[in-house]
């Protein structure tokens, strides 16, 4: 998780990433933390203890800075522009861009849920530069033909639609010619704040 808006986006992701039993490596960055503060009612201890492992920013020697440590895939949620540039052009700033950059070079799923708007003309071609090297830009985008009906069914959509790039099976979206039937509270469901 990066600092960009969007918090929502990652920690909905690690529950239902633990809620399938897919095994999480976490790196939040500084930047992120301060963004789970501003943006939500969760604390960034409470969002790593969703993870199975957690990593420093700054650990360039932690298991996902190498090929060698088997991964589905990865993704960057909220991926903020400094970190689409970093992957796009190679540069290892933090641990975060490390393992981007193994994801590239071992082929592996990589997916980046870019959070910026408007959009400049570095910010496309860098989006153009990663998607040629066959990384998956996904922003948050959501799709009205579902009917959503709140910001939770908005996040769910997105986060459904990244698992599936990752071959996670969930109910989290309505798609095309289906009924919804599955809700979900982000506070009690997780076992995170406000649980009894």
């Amino acid at each position: 998780m990066t600092g960009a808006t969007g918090a929502i986006y990652g920690i909905r992701l690690l529950q239902a990433l633990r809620q399938a039993g897919v095994e999480t490596h976490l790196v939040l960055s500084r930047w992120a933390e301060a963004t789970i503060l501003a943006e939500t009612s969760w604390k960034p201890a409470e969002v790593r203890a969703l993870a199975d492992h957690v990593w420093d920013e700054g650990d360039l020697e932690a298991p996902p800075a190498s090929g060698s440590l088997l991964t589905r895939g990865m993704v960057v949620a909220p991926c903020s522009m400094k970190s689409l540039a970093a992957i796009a052009h190679g540069i290892t700033e933090n641990l975060i861009h490390r393992a981007a950059e193994v994801a590239i070079k071992e082929r592996r799923r990589l997916l980046l849920l870019v959070r910026e708007s408007p959009l400049s003309v570095i910010h496309l071609e860098n989006m153009l530069r990663v998607a040629r090297a066959g990384v998956l830009v996904v922003p948050p985008v959501p799709a009205f033909y579902a009917r959503p009906r709140t910001i939770e069914d908005l996040v769910d959509h997105t986060v459904g639609r990244m698992l599936d790039q990752v071959g996670v099976e969930h109910a989290l979206v309505r798609r095309w010619g289906e009924r919804r039937t599955v809700r979900w509270s982000p506070r009690v469901e997780s076992g995170g704040p406000g649980a009894e």
